[in-house]
């Protein structure tokens, strides 16, 4: 069965995932990279009209083209490291209350703590599909921080079933990366 993410999000509909199952997501994702990071965590600034409370941000740097009336659509939307982002994650799900990041690869222990106290997960999503990605994107609904540039503004975006989506940590603190590298170093060990 597909399971199906949608915002916002509720506890309830992530307290049961564990690390490596697959989900999707509908509705409202958000990109949001080392700036916005910064600027969130730092600066404790938020642009008033959004709220990311129960909401998904995605670790990515689009490129976004305009159509013939000038609408703004996606052109490509690929993820970005998280593990970039670590510093300031846990932070970040303390002040906005989110509860799903999605990136390239996993995010370490200070992300894995928050999302246990907080309620949230990471999920991969596989590097090399940002045209497949964007063509997950019904419409862009908003942009803020374009004094940052095109790929580290702040896009709102709808959704429909983006992904798949790795669970790599889950409501427990439970963290797929960083549980197969120890299984991965225990392997090697043996070897040599």
């Amino acid at each position: 069965m597909k399971k199906i993410l949608t915002t916002p999000i509720s506890y309830d509909q992530i307290k049961d995932l564990k690390i490596g199952d697959t989900v999707y997501l509908t509705g409202t994702l958000a990109t949001c990279r080392d700036s916005g990071h910064k600027r969130v965590v730092i600066e404790n600034r938020m642009p008033d009209r959004l709220d990311l409370k129960e909401g998904a941000i995605f670790h990515a740097g689009p490129i976004v083209g305009k159509d013939e009336n000038g609408k703004q659509y996606m052109v490509s939307v690929g993820p970005t490291t998280s593990r970039r982002m670590e510093s300031a994650e846990a932070e970040f799900i303390e002040k906005t209350g989110i509860r799903l990041i999605v990136g390239k690869g996993g995010m370490m222990d200070k992300t894995a703590e928050a999302c246990k106290k907080f309620g949230a997960i990471h999920c991969a999503y596989p590097g090399g599909c940002a045209v497949v990605a964007a063509q997950e994107v019904e419409e862009i609904t908003d942009v803020e921080w374009m004094d940052f540039g095109m790929p580290e503004a702040l896009w709102v975006m709808k959704v429909k079933e983006f992904g798949p989506l790795i669970v790599s940590i889950d409501t427990e603190g439970n963290n797929l990366f960083e549980n197969n590298k120890k299984i991965y170093k225990e392997r090697f060990d043996k070897l040599v």
